[in-house]
């Protein structure tokens, strides 16, 4: 008797007789299921919430600008589009990959090595965004059994970090030391205060000093997204925790964005040289993301020095 093969695999077949046709599908009916999309734009619409892209020209025509980030006026300054330039000549469009696989420059670790030094702080990491900075701190440095205390006022990374951290969460009335008391007083075991140090919506700056105080006298840890102090407060530009005597601290990390005073793109965390080890092999933002690219840590780098040579800007 002959026996069928698979016309690939040379594998015998079941059954010498050919195979019935089988049945024409019926059409798809289209999706609905992304049906409840619909109710929530005519939400947004009818409260007046819709968000609208609106791209920009790169000449302002003469506008001045008082919605970017850019509070040194940095972003165009020769120094820093250069030093965007020469790294991208040098490096490449991108990282390449992960920093813990062929994504760490030399210029990386040169930007780290500066922003440790600037800002007072024994060691930095660099990443991709300062959302992703303030994602890696707060999840790596909360874990199971922990708890947060998060002010009410803080900004969406520190948000969501929170509600991916392992850590139970309590939200505080926004900037109250005596709240935090009250919350850290109640648990027993690790936790960390998290805060804004200028807070982006109000635009009010937290007590620091108060804060790191009540932290110490239950033994909590401190994350202080600084993103709106780098550049404006402190010696120089050093940031808020510098100016609060915080810098270099044992108890306090310190999270940063490089958009906003140094002109470029990017964020970074500052602290204990074992919490940076830490972040290193746990924080799922630094091990599984690309790095940052080379032009935006030349940016960096560059607006960096210019701060450096130019403390007035500060000042200003």
């Amino acid at each position: 008797m002959s026996t069928n093969r698979h016309p690939v695999t040379g594998a015998p077949g079941s059954s010498d007789a050919p195979r019935a046709p089988r049945p024409p599908r019926a059409p798809l009916a289209p999706s609905s299921a992304f049906h409840w999309i619909d109710e929530q734009a005519g939400l947004r619409a009818d409260a007046g919430l819709v968000r609208t892209l609106r791209p920009r020209a790169a000449d302002a025509g003469g506008l001045l600008d008082l919605a970017s980030n850019d509070y040194l006026g940095l972003t165009r300054h020769p120094a820093v589009t250069e030093g965007a330039a020469a790294a991208a000549r040098r490096w490449g469009g991108g990282a390449t990959g992960s920093r813990l696989v062929t994504g760490s420059t030399e210029l990386h670790a040169e930007l780290e090595r500066e922003l440790a030094d600037f800002c007072g702080s024994e060691a930095a990491l660099v990443f991709s965004s300062g959302y992703a900075a303030n994602l890696a701190a707060v999840t790596a440095l909360a874990p199971h059994g922990s708890l947060i205390v998060s002010d009410a006022s803080n900004h969406a990374s520190l948000i969501d970090g929170c509600r991916l951290a392992r850590a139970a969460t309590q939200v505080v009335p926004h900037s109250d030391p005596e709240a935090v008391r009250k919350a850290l007083g109640a648990h027993e075991g690790p936790a960390v205060l998290v805060s804004d140090s200028v807070f982006s919506v109000d635009g009010d700056a937290a007590p620091l000093v108060e804060l790191a105080d009540v932290c110490r006298e239950s033994g909590a840890g401190l994350i202080i997204d600084d993103a709106h102090g780098l550049g404006v407060l402190g010696d120089g530009g050093r940031g808020a925790p510098h100016a609060a005597g915080l810098a270099g601290a044992a108890d306090a990390v310190v999270t940063l964005t490089l958009s906003k005073s140094f002109g470029s793109q990017g964020g970074a965390v500052l602290g204990p040289a074992k919490v940076i080890d830490h972040l290193v092999n746990a924080a799922r933002t630094f091990i599984f993301d690309t790095g940052l690219a080379p032009a935006a840590a030349g940016a960096a780098l560059a607006a960096l020095r210019l701060l450096r040579r130019e403390p007035e800007r500060a000042g200003r």
